[in-house]
């Protein structure tokens, strides 16, 4: 159950936003990188975060959570076990063994590539997509091409962070995306 809201805010989000660390000028300059490895070292607030996330979709007939490398490996199993999905990982490439498909993305500081094995997801799959933040979308556009050329119907994307421009209702694709706070740029 949600806990008592203030100013229309789940206070658990304060918890959350405060738990992760920045870390200016990484992996280049300019950058300033919302690390959530501090928040893992925060056992409520990275148990609220999944219970948040669960909250959202556990009645949505998900069927399957479709995780980004790497981070979007520490929330996608624990989200997928909890509303009774499965979980299908999207990795960087040659780290899957098997026949693969593959979908390549440009970053906002080079390019990268996705894999997935073939017959992860069935056509008509109700799928979600997890990350840890959304910047550009990129990373997120390429997950779902690459799940709706398998033939999955992507549902959402949810991300813990999102810059500015992703708070609130936004889209992506023509497909929504979650995002539980907003990315911080100052460092602490």
């Amino acid at each position: 159950m949600l806990e008592e809201e203030e100013n229309g805010v789940d206070p658990r989000l304060k918890a959350i936003t405060a738990a992760i660390r920045v870390v200016p000028h990484f992996p280049k300059p300019g950058i300033m990188f919302n690390d959530i490895t501090t928040l893992l070292l925060h056992p409520k607030a990275f148990k609220d975060a999944v219970e948040i996330f669960v909250e959202r979709y556990r009645d949505m007939g998900i069927s399957a959570v479709a995780g980004i490398e790497a981070r979007g490996f520490i929330f996608g199993p624990s989200i997928a076990l909890a509303i009774g999905a499965k979980f299908v990982p999207l990795r960087k490439p040659k780290k899957l063994p098997g026949e693969v498909i593959s979908e390549a993305y440009v970053l906002e500081y080079g390019t990268d590539c996705l894999e997935m094995h073939v017959g992860a997801v069935q056509s008509g799959e109700r799928v979600l997509v997890v990350d840890d933040l959304v910047a550009t979308g990129g990373t997120l556009s390429a997950a779902m091409s690459l799940l709706e050329r398998a033939g999955a119907d992507v549902v959402e994307c949810a991300c813990l962070i999102g810059l500015p421009k992703f708070k609130g209702r936004c889209s992506l694709n023509g497909k929504p995306v979650h995002v539980l706070v907003e990315a911080i740029n100052k460092s602490m």
